[in-house]
């Protein structure tokens, strides 16, 4: 058998600080995320100074805890993985910061990782603990691959092909999926997040009670939600205008209605018009049940969606993308600098 690569990984890009050890890529042995959510939320969103001085106060511990968790030590590691970007550039300086440290001392190589890559590679991570054989281990997302990937800062359709190897077929040309989730809770005041807000109040709504608009684009894969959040808008100063109640539960259920609908077409077509037989839904809206229920419900595509807990930034994701990107080679240098802007289709 392979020698086992432990991995540990680091995740800073924005509100998280997260660490996790993972065996060869797959194999979770430890994920531990402290979330900012509570400080960020009297601002209705993040504040990237706060956030990185926030990042300072928890790494250590969040680290620490994460090598606890999967009974190791500094001195058990094989390899070290990182977000390098995109991100707030002071969250991703944080864990840049500590990656490099710890990789210096033990004399471990470094692995930079792409966030959004990251967000691909969720689906791959299982918890080693919940699988006692390698029979009993979920398969691995097979190729051609069609991903949705949908967060608060990205929507994008890309067409995979194989490991590292990336087709960019669309993405949002204004508001991504999440932040339109952020926006239209705000019109309905509803708390930050958005996305969970959006979905807990729709439960009691009536998705079919506003027809809200979708975006006819000159690239089908391509996502607008600018128009659906404005007419959210008219709809919510057309009732204070008329002094009557506003009807936050149906607005939420429509809108999330078309918002996951939309999502799930276009993915659907674009498979079918590629040839892809497998899809892989991730990104922090992947955790909307709306969402995963439009995908799990179908039987034309065999599904990949990451476990609740991976959809939202987690250093787990990280490891994995490391993981694949270093046995294809890739070393990183501890003169590694962050990347606030870094699109997945510059991956070579």
């Amino acid at each position: 058998m392979p020698v086992p690569l432990r991995i540990l990984a680091i995740e800073s890009s924005c509100d998280e600080t997260a660490a996790a050890v993972l065996e060869n890529g797959r194999a979770l042995h430890s994920s531990v995320i402290a979330t900012q959510i509570d400080l960020h939320a009297q601002y209705g969103g993040v504040f990237p100074e706060v956030a990185s001085r926030q990042h300072i106060l928890t790494i250590y511990g969040v680290v620490d805890q994460a090598l606890k968790q999967a009974h190791m030590t500094p001195q058990d590691v094989d390899l070290v993985a990182v977000t390098q970007g995109p991100g707030l550039a002071g969250s991703l300086v944080v864990g840049l910061n500590m990656a490099k440290a710890i990789a210096q001392a033990r004399g471990i190589p470094l692995v930079g990782v792409n966030h959004l890559e990251g967000h691909i590679y969720s689906a791959w991570v299982y918890d080693a603990d919940r699988y006692g054989s390698a029979d009993a281990i979920p398969a691995e997302p097979q190729f051609p691959l069609l991903a949705l990937l949908a967060s608060g800062g990205h929507t994008e359709l890309i067409l995979i092909s194989g490991h590292l190897q990336y087709q960019l077929l669309g993405r949002t040309q204004d508001d991504a999926a999440g932040e339109a989730f952020d926006k239209v809770a705000r019109l309905l005041g509803l708390p930050y997040p958005g996305g969970p807000s959006i979905q807990k109040s729709a439960e009691g709504g009536d998705p079919d009670a506003f027809k809200f608009p979708r975006a006819r684009l000159d690239n089908p894969w391509d996502f607008s939600f600018s128009g659906i959040k404005t007419a959210v808008l008219r709809t919510v100063k057309g009732y204070e205008e008329a002094g009557k109640a506003l009807p936050v539960a149906d607005i939420a259920a429509s809108f999330q209605y078309t918002a996951v609908d939309t999502l799930a077409s276009k993915t659907f077509a674009a498979a079918r018009h590629f040839g892809a037989k497998q899809l892989l839904v991730a990104g922090g809206v992947s955790a909307n049940r709306a969402l995963r229920a439009a995908f799990t419900g179908q039987t034309e595509f065999t599904v990949h969606i990451p476990q609740f807990s991976l959809c939202t930034d987690n250093a787990a994701m990280i490891g994995a993308a490391g993981y694949y990107r270093f046995m294809a080679g890739q070393r990183s240098q501890l003169d590694l600098d962050a990347l606030p802007v870094w699109p997945l289709s510059s991956l070579a």
